[in-house]
């Protein structure tokens, strides 16, 4: 018979710490961690545990004995209910603190790694407003409060645009007032969101599969233009022209309006044809001068302005002097290696998305960059000996994995071809120091910069700039 997950109730514990995925950090009276998810560092708390393993509970405070001052007061109404930006509770000064304690953390207790002084973390001058890409879902039977279910009062509107509730992938919390991207954001979803219930545009119901709307990305540029793209699951034309029509003649800043009909279980748009209703089916980011055309499909940073110092920061550390060949690993559309080609004298960029690589020859020729290439495949399968033998080997090379990092074929690679300079730029300090590992025998750690790419949350980019061991240095 399986035992049952007895909870427990800790008294009057004082949370020490932030901890991986924004998880704050106590400690019960028989010395093991308790991850919390409802406080901030400072607080002193009752615990209601959640979960019990052998060397951690988990648990939420039930009862604030005294309130830490590093608390500061969120500015969304939804905060506490919806999964994003979970610490608004914590001040931005210290948020950077706890996301710079964990880049070290993990690069030395992951990594194993001798560091330099780490570069102070580099914050974002925005703090709310600050994407340029949201995507929101419909949904008919949206997450009700624990008011909404007690009362007696029928619910007749179900309806929700907005944001999936952590753990539960049919329930929807509605957005009033979203505090990640800046106007007219808000209003292209309420209005959306308006119409349709007053024109009886039915809702998605992910659980039965049916009503007619899905889901709402809305893209905006620094260059001030804007592309919403709805997805269809039900294909009636006429409602469809109906709300696509209404959207073209409200908000004429709209550059480019897309709609995407799609019947599948799930709602990723990758292996879906795009139909554009309005305007351009692509949008532009400019960036020194440089213009990046973005499509419905397109990666790139979602934080316009950090990203920026990101590339800037990567230029930077991979110090130019326009006699390098560079090779951009894991480029995307081609953002960084197009960045760093004016100090290059080649540069080649590795993708394994195709329609990436197109974005990036495309964006090449508009810039007119002569001296970057671009190839398409996985990583651990072309960036081989052959591809090495044909397009020159590298003096340095800059690598942007996903979160998973690098494939350790990869890694060997990196070490077989022993460039004098790497950076790596990381959106996962863990896997990075995994990495990073393998390669100390050859490289030393000769720079660490942090960089705030989403203010209030736990995620933060870093940049790393490996340099080889001289032969004296490996004695």
């Amino acid at each position: 018979m399986r035992k049952k997950n007895r909870r427990q109730v800790f008294e009057n514990v004082e949370v020490v710490d932030a901890g991986a995925k924004g998880k704050t950090i106590g400690k019960a009276p028989d010395g093991r961690v308790i991850f919390l998810t409802n406080t901030v560092p400072g607080d002193v708390v009752d615990v209601q545990t959640t979960k019990k393993r052998k060397a951690y509970f988990e648990g939420v405070a039930t009862t604030f004995h005294s309130l830490s001052d590093k608390r500061a007061t969120p500015e969304c109404e939804h905060f506490g209910v919806c999964g994003g930006c979970k610490w608004q509770d914590m001040g931005y000064e210290h948020q950077l603190f706890y996301k710079q304690k964990e880049v070290e953390n993990n690069l030395k207790r992951i990594g194993h790694l001798d560091l330099p002084e780490i570069t102070p973390i580099k914050g974002s001058e925005k703090q709310y407003f600050y994407r340029n890409k949201m995507e929101f879902s419909f949904s008919d039977s949206r997450w009700l409060t624990l008011e909404e279910i007690q009362s007696d009062t029928e619910i007749t509107d179900k309806n929700a645009l907005g944001f999936h509730i952590p753990g539960m992938w049919d329930k929807i919390l509605d957005i009033n007032k979203c505090h990640l991207q800046a106007d007219p954001s808000n209003a292209i979803r309420l209005e959306t969101k308006t119409f349709a219930v007053k024109n009886g545009i039915t809702f998605f119901n992910p659980r039965n599969q049916y009503g007619m709307l899905r889901t709402l990305m809305i893209r905006t540029s620094s260059l001030g233009e804007i592309m919403v793209l709805v997805q269809f699951y039900e294909n009636e034309e006429n409602k469809r022209v109906l709300l696509l029509e209404h959207l073209k003649n409200t908000f004429s800043e709209i550059t480019s309006l897309l709609y995407v009909i799609n019947p599948k279980q799930n709602d990723t748009i990758y292996d879906q044809e795009i139909h554009c209703y309005t305007g351009r089916d692509h949008i532009f980011e400019e960036m020194e001068g440089l213009k990046f055309k973005i499509n419905a499909k397109s990666f790139y940073q979602t934080n316009s302005d950090q990203a920026y110092e990101l590339y800037k920061i990567t230029r930077d550390f991979a110090g130019l002097t326009g006699n390098e060949v560079v090779y951009d690993l894991y480029t995307g559309t081609g953002t960084i290696a197009q960045f760093v080609a004016k100090k290059a004298k080649k540069v080649i960029g590795i993708e394994s998305v195709p329609e990436a690589i197109l974005d990036a020859k495309a964006n090449a020729t508009n810039n007119k960059i002569d001296n970057v290439e671009f190839y398409v495949g996985d990583m651990k399968n072309v960036f081989n000996e052959k591809f090495i033998f044909e397009h020159g080997v590298p003096d340095i090379i800059i690598t942007d994995p996903p979160r998973d990092g690098m494939h350790k074929d990869v890694v060997q690679q990196i070490m077989n071809i022993a460039p004098q300079k790497v950076v790596y730029v990381s959106c996962n300090s863990a896997t990075q120091a995994r990495d990073l590992e393998l390669m100390k025998s050859l490289y030393d750690v000769a720079q660490v910069q942090p960089v705030d790419m989403f203010p209030q949350t736990h995620h933060v980019e870093n940049v790393v700039l490996l340099r080889k061991k001289t032969i004296l240095d490996k004695d």
